[in-house]
């Protein structure tokens, strides 16, 4: 078979958002069916169908430890192949599941499959691209991704008006199907022979204890769990937030969606400007923005009995978001930067370290909902601070 041909760029990138896509549609076409989801499995504590969204990600944090390492040395395709296979074997169990533990089970292999196709994704950017022009790929394809969460939320609840919320599930299943196919017949493998690395526990260890010892990498790593941990609890807590504080009703899909559509427009703003101003100042400035304007945020919200007029809070959580969409990107690319030899481990390692920080921290905020918003923003607040301070000890020694 001849060698097939590096993919047009523009191409590439759109797979690319396809396929890290999954995960999103997984997670937030699901946000409107929690509710329905809790009742209909006979949940006994209504926050504890957030445990749905929580499973999956416990699940992503271990497939992105294995597909990593995997992909280092079988090649980036057959990772991602096997991937997509447990995905849909976990769509299915979701999709018949009779009681809550099947449904968490389902999830979590969800996540375990979600993670390849998530994690190689961004070896397979590193195999070509570094520094700025890896953050502005990165960036355009979270630019052109995060349209799925801007309208997963209205998909689930049209899924939901139509067929109910098992179908949501169908609905996954055939969105992997689509993206496991473009992605077999059109992209070529970017790992060649010559430049795997041989599959050991030993070697696994080995890597990781080199990637962990730079201060650099174990820094941004951090930094982004502890501020994706803020935004897991946001996605844990927000359909509670808008449907039964803001009584929103069908319109959360509106205000999720806007949310969404910030992060977006925040990578494409980073995407422009990354290469002239720099991943570190770009990261910090959003980093100190989003910490002030939290506390700042936080005593109105005090002020306001824990629930501010619905315009206010969509004021902060815009901002917030914009800030957001900047750190996503580079908190990613900052830690990848030097570990172009081994990126395929480092993408793991970098994913699953960051996600098992933030799973945690996303359940606390989301478990602490009491009718209020104050958890939300406090967790915000607070947690910027705490990431500062990482970013602080990671550049003044790194």
């Amino acid at each position: 078979m001849p060698e097939q041909k590096p993919l047009p760029l523009a191409e590439f990138v759109i797979l690319l958002a396809l396929m890290t896509s999954v995960m999103a549609l997984s997670i937030d076409a699901v946000l409107p069916a929690l509710g329905v989801i809790g009742e209909e499995l006979n949940v006994a504590n209504t926050n504890d169908s957030q445990l749905v969204l929580s499973a999956m990600f416990f699940g992503f944090a271990i497939g992105q430890l294995c597909a990593g390492p995997l992909s280092d040395s079988y090649g980036r395709k057959p990772v991602i192949y096997w991937g997509y296979v447990i995905f849909i074997i976990g769509c299915i169990i979701s999709a018949l599941a009779s009681d809550f533990n099947s449904m968490l089970f389902g999830r979590l292999l969800q996540g375990l499959g979600a993670a390849s196709p998530r994690i190689v994704s961004i070896a397979l950017v590193r195999d070509g691209y570094s520094g700025r022009q890896m953050a502005r790929i990165m960036s355009i394809v979270m630019a052109i991704f995060i349209i799925v969460p801007a309208v997963a939320p209205a998909i689930g609840q049209g899924v939901m008006a139509l067929s109910g919320w098992r179908h949501i599930f169908t609905l996954l299943l055939c969105t992997a199907l689509v993206a496991f196919s473009w992605f077999a017949l059109r992209q070529p493998e970017t790992l060649s022979a010559e430049n795997r690395r041989t599959f050991s526990m030993a070697s696994i260890i080995s890597g990781m204890k080199e990637l962990l010892s730079q201060r650099i990498v174990a820094g941004y790593t951090i930094a982004s769990g502890i501020i994706f941990g803020a935004f897991l609890g946001y996605l844990n807590s927000a359909q509670q937030i808008f449907q039964t504080t803001y009584k929103t009703g069908n319109y959360f899909a509106i205000y999720f969606g806007a949310a969404a559509l910030t992060i977006g427009l925040a990578s494409a703003f980073n995407s422009k400007v990354v290469v002239k101003h720099g991943m570190r100042f770009l990261t910090w400035w959003a980093l100190c923005v989003l910490t002030a304007i939290s506390f700042l945020f936080l005593a109105y919200v005090m002020q306001q009995a824990g629930v501010p007029n619905l315009w206010s809070f969509m004021a902060w959580l815009l901002a917030a978001f914009f800030c957001i969409g900047i750190l996503f990107g580079n908190f990613n690319a900052l830690a990848m930067e030097p570990v172009g030899h081994m990126a395929g481990l480092g993408a793991a390692v970098v994913g699953s370290v960051s996600t098992f920080i933030s799973i945690p921290i996303g359940w606390v905020i989301g478990n602490q909902f009491d009718n209020t918003v104050i958890p939300l923003v406090a967790g915000f607040a607070i947690l910027g601070l705490i990431s500062i301070i990482a970013l602080y000890w990671t550049e003044k020694r790194g």
